[in-house]
């Protein structure tokens, strides 16, 4: 089963005068890698919600947008900074006497001056609002997870098919490859006819040695063989519930060494027009693979 690496999800919980609501977007990344936006007082749920999503995303680039609602007595909290307030207001005083002001100095005056009133750092019972966003991030998450599935269900067929002939190649290859030795007797028969002109008669138990020695630098069938393996092995990891990114990204640099060798082998230009076309299915597994968790 393989999930993409991208989607979008959201979930929104409340609970009386308190609702969270929770964005998560995912992008192509090799690694686990979570970036969290909090509102400044709940910086302590930071590690609690990174573990949520690592218990059930495995890579990828995870971005978490968290926003919080509050409307309760304990949401907003202020604090006076009297000194600046005095400094300030000792600074109107001076002003008022030297321009030889009447007018008197307001409340809003002296708050104008800027950071004299300031939010307070406001202390919430965290453990008591935890379940609250443990819910609505999990909501999150299983809905990206979903998402992700979906649309790595599309890439599955996509990849199932290109692997459906890619084996078909590999079939093709090999009944092209057959009967090498009998091949690389008649080649060497027919161009030493060519050169001597008949003039001259090779024994034939030379040019069996000859053609055997190309025959056997020309074997693919080994190649073939491991070719087929990593062919099912591919579908296996891709059908299994565990994530298959990394993994089938090695056996895509496998598969591409053994079909490399294939083609630096084989003299046979029908195999390597085939070569050349699996090549480019397997470049085009390898880009979709970029997206797999």
């Amino acid at each position: 089963m393989l999930k993409s690496m991208t989607a979008y999800a959201k979930s929104e919980k409340s609970q009386e005068k308190f609702a969270v609501l929770i964005e998560i977007r995912s992008y192509n990344s090799r690694y686990l890698d979570i970036a969290l936006r909090i509102p400044h007082g709940y910086l302590a749920l930071e590690e609690k919600i990174k573990t949520l999503i690592a218990g059930k995303v495995s890579r990828g680039r995870i971005e978490v947008n968290l926003h919080v609602r509050d409307n309760s007595g304990e949401a907003y909290a202020f604090e006076i900074d009297t000194p600046k307030a005095r400094a300030y207001y000792e600074s109107l005083v001076q002003l008022k006497d030297k321009l030889n002001l009447n007018s008197k100095i307001s409340i809003d005056l002296l708050v104008s001056g800027g950071g004299i009133i300031k939010p307070a750092e406001v202390g919430f019972d965290m453990e008591a609002r935890w379940p609250v966003f443990e819910d609505c991030i999990n909501e999150a998450l299983d809905n990206l997870i979903a998402m992700r599935k979906k649309e790595g269900d599309f890439l599955e067929t996509d990849i199932s098919a290109r692997l459906d002939g890619i084996k078909e190649s590999v079939d093709q290859i090999q009944k092209e490859s057959k009967d090498l030795l009998s091949h690389y007797q008649q080649r060497l028969k027919e161009r030493i006819a060519a050169l001597t002109k008949g003039i001259i008669e090779i024994d034939p138990d030379r040019i069996a040695q000859e053609a055997a020695f190309l025959a056997d630098r020309s074997d693919i069938s080994e190649e073939i063989v491991r070719a087929s393996s990593h062919i099912e092995q591919f579908r296996t990891i891709m059908n299994s519930e565990e994530p298959a990114g990394r993994k089938l990204n090695f056996l895509m640099q496998e598969l591409n060494r053994e079909f490399n060798t294939m083609g630096s082998k084989t003299d046979n230009t029908h195999v390597s027009h085939i070569i050349v076309a699996v090549k480019a299915d397997l470049e085009k597994i390898r880009e979709q693979l970029q997206n797999v968790e």
